[in-house]
């Protein structure tokens, strides 16, 4: 048990080094909106990798000219050009691809904006980097594809990962932690629906801070879980965990801002992200359970010692992650 403990908290301290940002939810975005019979408007912007553009392209469709846009400029977290391109013919029915995403462990969001019809959103991964653009935009499609990227963000974002595992530490009944995980779930579609409709604003930096000083928290709970006396958040867990979701929707609502909703189905695309994530993180929850058990078998485990181990090794990794964001204000 003291090896598996040891082996937990070196990946632990080696997740943020990979990625900067806690959240993972950073797909290129390609955006190509019609502002005249045959001329279309290009946005395009691809992820930060160390302080480089990704290695992907947009590959536009077949009879639009110039295919491929002025040197891309850094903003704040991305890579973007914009241009302008002429298309003899529409481009519906047209394949529209991402060059080298095959080789990358990301997705882009292609989003088009024809005059006069619906709005059209495609999710290209590496698996399926090239698509042809349909002739219109069904809600099935959209929810798909957001279901799609909320399941991915929570089981790719570490810090909603680290969360999500120092709740299944502390808390031990299982019905307690699906409904804390429900409420969590709750919470922050809540918050996300409010930023997304304008109604609440909060920058960036501060909410990412209170995202890694709630895994702070939830470390020093582990810790002293083992002294007796009464904890709210192990023995009702989903008051915690809403008050949490509050916070952590704001973070997702920051990062899903980069990604933006199709105007025609915002309702359909927070649904479906919002049960993504849900989806996501009971999904983590069940396989920390099948190892749980597994390990208990071949190890029988005792004592708290690793336990808390562990739970130091989260405090860690989340004050890193307080220090980063701190460092941004």
């Amino acid at each position: 048990m003291r090896h598996l403990v040891c082996m937990l908290i070196a990946l632990l301290f080696v997740w943020p080094e990979g990625d900067a940002n806690a959240h993972a939810l950073d797909p290129g975005y390609l955006e190509i909106r019609q502002i005249a019979s045959n001329t279309w408007s290009v946005h395009w912007r691809k992820p930060d990798v160390n302080g480089q553009p990704m290695a992907i392209d947009a590959v536009l469709p077949n009879g639009c000219a110039p295919s491929r846009g002025p040197e891309a400029t850094r903003d704040s977290r991305a890579w973007v050009s914009s241009w302008v391109m002429e298309c003899r013919e529409d481009i519906a029915g047209k394949s529209i691809a991402i060059e080298g995403l095959e080789a990358q462990r990301n997705d882009v969001l292609v989003r088009l904006h024809p005059l006069e019809a619906a709005p059209t959103t495609l999710r290209l991964t590496s698996d399926t980097a090239i698509q042809t653009i349909p002739p219109e935009q069904t809600t099935w499609s959209v929810f798909i594809s957001y279901f799609q990227l909320g399941f991915e963000h929570i089981l790719e974002g570490w810090d909603h990962l680290l969360f999500v595992f120092a709740l299944f530490i502390l808390v031990r009944d299982v019905w307690r932690l699906v409904g804390a995980v429900t409420a969590f779930t709750l919470a922050h579609s809540i918050t996300l629906a409010l930023a997304t409709f304008g109604i609440l604003n909060v920058p960036g930096p501060p909410v990412e801070a209170v995202i890694a000083l709630s895994i702070v928290f939830l470390a020093m709970e582990i810790v002293k879980g083992g002294e007796g006396r009464f904890r709210l958040s192990k023995q009702k867990p989903w008051i915690v965990c809403f008050g949490f979701g509050l916070l952590h929707g704001l973070g997702f609502a920051g990062a899903l801002a980069e990604i933006g909703l199709p105007p025609n189905d915002i309702p359909a695309a927070l649904l479906a992200f919002n049960l993504g994530v849900e989806a996501g993180q009971l999904s983590f929850i069940a396989a920390l359970a099948v190892f749980t058990a597994i390990w208990r078998l071949v190890a029988s485990p005792t004592g708290r010692g690793p336990v808390v181990l562990t739970a130091y090794g989260i405090g860690s990794v989340s004050m890193y992650w307080l220090i980063e964001r701190l460092s941004g204000f």
